[in-house]
């Protein structure tokens, strides 16, 4: 069972982010910096439209650090571990597909199936808000797996503390229909075991996953 929500982004949102992106979508690591406009505030969007705001304005300040600008993910912690939360993006094609994704242990010590609290410190086992270049792959405890480079303050040890996308079969949609929610993980963005290869295949290396919650007024 694929616990996958396949839906059309509003081509309004990304089609003047497409329009930036799509001249550097080919040309590797040697374009300019584009100025990405800043998403319209509509609604029937899978992502928030804050949170989108804030990761096209990432995508923009980080610049050359980041190489592909055609796609990127954003994981939405603000939603619950039983919620599709981690949003696949094409920005050219304007559509996202939406995956269920685990948070640390540290960033939710009751096991509550929301994230209370981010950290950058190693140990603590907790997810790391702010934007990551995904990087090279290998193959470590579990199984296949993707570093992360943190460019922002708020996560520049990921690579130290090894925050990492990896496949978990706590992260399966099983696990919603028996506990309710995800397990955790230690601080990496885990996902289901069958969607890993969709997730390498639509990010691989050299582009963007932007992790925040939007706090409630």
């Amino acid at each position: 069972m694929r616990n996958l929500a396949d839906r059309a982004l509003s081509r309004r949102h990304v089609l003047g982010s497409a329009l930036a992106v799509a001249a550097c979508a080919t040309a590797g690591r040697g374009f300019a910096a584009t100025t990405l406009p800043a998403a319209p505030l509509l609604s029937r969007n899978p992502v928030d439209p804050a949170l989108l705001k804030r990761a096209l304005a990432a995508l923009e300040s980080h610049g050359r650090r980041i190489p592909w600008r055609d796609r990127i993910a954003i994981a939405d912690f603000s939603a619950p571990s039983s919620q599709p939360r981690f949003h696949l993006i094409d920005l050219l094609s304007g559509r996202a597909t939406s995956l269920l994704v685990a948070h640390g242990s540290g960033s939710d010590p009751g096991h509550t199936g929301w994230l209370q609290q981010f950290s950058n410190t190693p140990g603590s086992n907790a997810s790391s808000a702010g934007a990551f270049l995904t990087s090279n792959y290998y193959v470590g405890k579990h199984g296949r797996s993707q570093r992360l480079i943190g460019l922002d303050r708020s996560n520049d040890n990921a690579l130290d503390r090894a925050i990492v996308i990896h496949g978990a079969w706590y992260a399966a949609p099983e696990m919603v229909a028996t506990q309710g929610m995800l397990g955790r993980s230690q601080g990496c963005f885990a996902v289901g075991e069958r969607v890993l290869d969709e997730v390498f295949a639509r990010l691989g290396e050299g582009r963007m996953i932007y992790a925040d919650k939007i706090v409630a007024a």
